[in-house]
């Protein structure tokens, strides 16, 4: 069992301090971009476009998840609040938001700079599981996702003296092993479209099998909201590998 530890904030040789959760999730993004950067170069394709279109995502990752939280996790809170919204200092940032708000920044810059939906797509998905592994880390140190009461060797000992599932710690795990993943898959040639789906697919399919283990967290028929946007992009993952499968079959 992990023993409990970590912080929310770390003072830098008490000169400063700084948020331990905000700061992983800033490397994790770097990092998920320079990964994309150097792909695109190695693939050809314009590596300053990603820097530019990463920006953009960026905000309207953070802006998505926040409405996503919002609306979904907390909207009796903030319908009272209405002016908590818009203090971004407050917890209350859902990565499933997130996620829609990047895919639609993401397919506004692109069509805007009329490059290849497909091939950036997949340049951008190298660097996502290494940049999750990363910032789920932040999110593991500050334990802000408790889960249900475990024993086992990856559980971490709570400060009641109870371990539990630690889903931060797991996201972040998923994360690095998605990422070695992509890097032996990519010994042979693979189709258009296929790290993007391939990413989609295991994240959803993680998220799907995770949220049984949360403690708090809202749920609707049984499921949380990230329950069930994982299972329509589950299916149409399966979906895509399926059609992608057959597709092959007939060029044989």
């Amino acid at each position: 069992m992990i023993p409990f530890f970590g912080a929310q904030t770390i003072s830098v040789f008490g000169l400063f301090t700084i948020q331990v959760w905000g700061t992983l999730l800033a490397l994790g993004y770097g990092t998920a971009t320079y990964i994309a950067y150097r792909r695109a170069k190695k693939l050809g394709l314009n590596p300053e476009h990603v820097v530019s279109v990463a920006g953009w995502i960026f905000i309207a990752a953070m802006l998505g998840s926040r409405l996503f939280h919002v609306f979904v996790y907390e909207p009796g809170y903030y319908l009272a609040n209405p002016l908590a919204i818009l203090d971004f200092r407050r917890p209350g940032y859902a990565i499933t938001g997130g996620f829609i708000g990047a895919i639609i920044a993401f397919s506004f810059f692109v069509r805007h700079h009329r490059l290849n939906w497909i091939a950036y797509a997949d340049t951008l998905a190298w660097g996502i599981p290494w940049g999750c592994g990363i910032g789920r880390l932040g999110c593991f140190l500050i334990h802000d996702h408790p889960g249900t009461l475990s024993h086992s060797i990856l559980a971490v000992k709570y400060p009641d003296g109870q371990g539990r599932h630690d889903l931060g710690l797991y996201l972040s795990l998923i994360g690095f092993a998605m990422g070695v993943l992509f890097l032996i898959l990519n010994r042979k040639p693979r189709p258009p479209g296929f790290w993007a789906v391939l990413f989609f697919l295991i994240d959803g399919i993680a998220r799907i099998g995770l949220d049984y283990l949360r403690v708090v967290d809202v749920r609707y028929f049984g499921w949380t909201p990230a329950q069930w946007v994982s299972a329509g992009v589950v299916a149409f993952c399966v979906g895509w590998f399926i059609n992608n499968s057959r597709k092959t079959l007939r060029a044989k």
